[in-house]
């Protein structure tokens, strides 16, 4: 499986960024696609998941409200529109894949997402 990050970088408060991965290496059918984060000295984080078959989506609980995760099933693409960033929303964000919540049996290099106060 192969996922690749684009779309992070430099954003005042309040404004908005729009993640995509691109993934590949197998169907993704029964399987679900999510986004982490790691600010740094802190632990990995769970951000927010996908289904494949149904887009059943699930949010921590920081971001609910702000952020949305989407799929393109043609485009074997997920996306994470991000709004209202704030500074502690700054980290390094991972796109991954798994057969089961949370999905992280494959990960991408990950993109920085910096938010300016």
């Amino acid at each position: 499986v192969q996922l690749v990050e684009s779309g992070g970088g430099l954003v005042q408060a309040g404004g908005s960024l729009r993640l995509s991965c691109a993934a590949s290496g197998r169907t993704f059918t029964n399987w679900m696609l999510g986004w982490f984060r790691q600010a740094p000295g802190k632990e990995r984080e769970f951000v927010a998941s996908i289904t494949w078959n149904l887009g059943t989506t699930r949010y921590d609980d920081a971001v609910k409200g702000r952020f949305t995760i989407s799929r393109d099933r043609a485009k074997n693409t997920v996306s994470l529109q991000m709004n209202n960033l704030k500074p502690e929303d700054t980290a390094v964000y991972y796109c991954t894949a798994g057969s089961q919540w949370p999905p992280r049996n494959h990960w991408g290099q990950g993109t920085q997402v910096t938010v300016s106060s």
